[in-house]
This record gives structure tokens, C-alpha cells and sequence, in this order.
């Protein structure tokens, strides 16, 4: 079986696929067009989220039998189309659900107790106790939408705590000990804390909008780990500033470009957004946020650690030792 990497990920991987008998090679760099000139040499593609695989690419795959995404979902893959065309498809969210689950907690207890906030004043020589006095997790109620891999990572990081989880997910019967399944009305009356862990879907792009904000009776704190593209950042940033959203951790932005490596379409890699030496103009949603003190935001990182890493790469080789070997 000859398979073809286009991203680089933990040598386990091709270790072991060599390991099976498997012929490996990698090209990280070629354009998709140059991809789709040789792929039909190929029976695997490992991808993570570097270009989309449409129709075009799959009718040149001919004698492709799966595609291994090393990552949690597979938007970024005509599925229906793979499907059709007897292509197997694997993605890998066991193996980064963990960290997931871990940087979603960190950033809810980071916004309670300010810790951005104070973090910045303490450094600039600010000793501002009141202003910022916490509040506990215990005794909230925590809303999940989506309870699946990640969602259920999530809910069990929270039994140490003294919370109420509950969760909403298109699929019934769902729930478990960890999460009582509610109708989203219910979600939307009860919590004090939202967690998107959905994939991106038509029914959930651009989910999180002002009338989904405006359904939830109480203020509550906003974490999203999932897709940036679920959220409308004009509408959040709205709610953050009626104070209807108390503060939001952000791992994910609508504004991503697909691959999840870049923003705004450049390839800037620090705070200084240029292009052709100008200063790039941002969209006012985002520079709102990167100012705010009760926003928190990292690089699409939540699943992004050590242990993560060589979790997926298992995961992936483990699923095709089990479909092919």
C-alpha cells in the first residue's frame, strides 16, 4: 500500500505504517494542483487540514482507498462525495480530546478569576484587588453544545467540580452520568457557562449569532474550542460589550483561513498584520477583541500539545491497521 503524507506529524506514524509493509512518501509543500498530478499512484492520503479534498481532487484519486485526517473532524473533505466513490475515511478526535477538554477548563477559570486582567496590571506595577474579585465555578450551571468526543472530554473534567452539566446535541440519547441531554430552550434558560464542541456544518456556521445570544436568559461566560466559523464575531462582540456574554475564551476565529495556519489570508506570522509594508486594516469585530480584558484568545491550540500530537498520529495508524490489516 503506497500512501502519501502532506503534512509533516509524529514520526510514529510512518514508523509503524512502515512498519506494516506500508510504502511511504511525503510531499509538504507541493501545491494541490501538483498533488492531484500523482495521486493516482497513491491507495493513502494523511492529511491534517492543508487544502480541501473536493471532487476534483477525488476523481484523479483512482486508486485511493482511504484518506487519514490527523485531527478531530472532516470538513475539509467532500465526505459525501469520498463516500460515494468507496474511499474510507478516518479522523482521529480520541487523540486530542484530552488537551481539548483540558484548554476549554483552563480558559472558563481563567475568565472567572481575571487572570488576564490581573496578570497585565500586577506587571504594570497596578494592585487592583476589587476590581478583580472572581467568581466560583461551584454552583453554575454549564451548557454543552455538541456531545460528542470532545464534549464528553469536557464534561468529565468538570466532575471536580460542584456544577450542573448539561448538554444539547442533534443526535438523542446522548447523555450520560457526566451530562443530563436537554432541549436547547433548556440550554438556553438555564446555563451560566456556553462550550461549543460541535464540527462545522451548515446547521452550525454561523450558529452562535445575536438571536441564539438573546435566547439565553441569563449572562454567561462563552468558551469556544470548536470552529471559528460558528460564531458571528460581530454579534459576540456585541453581546460582550451589553455585557449579555460576561467574557469569552477564544481558540478559534471566523476569521481563519482554512488550513487553520493563517488570518486574514496573510502569512504574517506575529502581531503585526502587513502586507505589501502596510499595516493590514482588521475587521473592527476583532480589533475590539484584541483589546478587551475579558476576552482570552489563543492560535487554534486547544489540541495542540505534546501529548496530543503523537495521540493523533497512534490513532490514525491504529484505525487503518484495523480497516486494512
Amino acid at each position: 500500500m503506497k500512501i502519501l503524507h502532506l503534512d509533516n506529524n509524529h514520526p510514529i506514524l510512518i514508523q509503524q505504517l512502515s512498519e506494516l509493509g506500508c510504502t511511504n512518501h511525503e510531499d509538504y509543500t507541493a501545491s494541490k494542483e501538483e498533488v492531484e498530478q500523482k495521486i493516482h499512484d497513491y491507495h493513502g492520503v494523511v492529511i491534517r487540514s492543508r487544502f480541501n479534498i473536493d471532487k476534483q481532487f477525488l476523481d484523479k484519486a483512482k486508486n485511493l482507498k482511504f484518506i487519514g485526517r490527523v485531527g478531530a473532524g472532516l470538513e475539509s473533505i467532500d465526505i459525501d462525495y469520498a463516500e460515494k466513490k468507496g474511499v474510507y475515511l478516518i479522523s482521529a478526535p480520541e487523540g486530542n480530546r484530552n488537551a481539548v477538554a483540558e484548554h476549554a477548563l483552563g480558559m472558563l477559570l481563567s475568565l472567572m478569576n481575571n487572570f488576564n486582567k490581573a496578570d497585565k496590571e500586577v506587571k504594570n506595577g497596578e494592585w487592583n484587588r476589587e476590581a478583580n474579585r472572581g467568581e466560583e465555578l461551584d454552583g453554575k450551571t454549564v451548557g454543552l453544545i455538541g456531545y460528542g468526543n470532545m464534549g464528553k472530554a469536557f464534561s468529565r473534567k468538570l466532575r471536580g467540580f460542584d456544577v450542573e452539566v448539561i448538554c444539547y446535541d442533534i443526535k438523542d440519547g446522548v447523555g450520560d452520568e457526566n451530562a443530563k441531554q436537554v432541549s436547547l430552550n433548556e440550554l438556553q434558560s438555564k446555563a451560566d457557562v456556553l462550550s461549543l464542541h460541535t464540527p462545522l456544518t451548515d446547521l452550525t456556521k454561523d450558529m452562535v449569532d445575536a438571536k441564539f445570544i438573546d435566547s439565553f436568559q441569563k449572562p454567561f461566560y462563552f468558551i469556544n474550542t470548536a470552529r471559528g466559523k460558528s460564531v458571528v464575531t460581530q454579534d459576540l462582540v456585541g453581546a460582550l460589550d451589553s455585557g449579555k456574554i460576561k467574557a469569552a475564551g477564544l481558540d478559534v476565529l471566523e476569521y481563519e483561513k482554512s488550513s487553520f495556519e493563517n488570518l486574514f489570508k496573510t502569512e504574517a506570522s506575529k502581531f503585526k498584520w502587513m502586507r505589501k509594508g502596510k499595516k493590514l486594516k482588521l475587521p473592527e469585530a476583532f480589533e475590539y477583541l484584541t483589546q478587551s480584558d475579558n476576552v482570552i484568545m489563543t492560535p487554534h491550540i486547544a489540541g495542540w500539545t505534546k501529548e496530543s500530537k503523537e495521540k493523533l498520529a497512534q490513532t490514525i495508524v491504529d484505525k487503518i491497521k484495523t480497516k486494512f490489516f
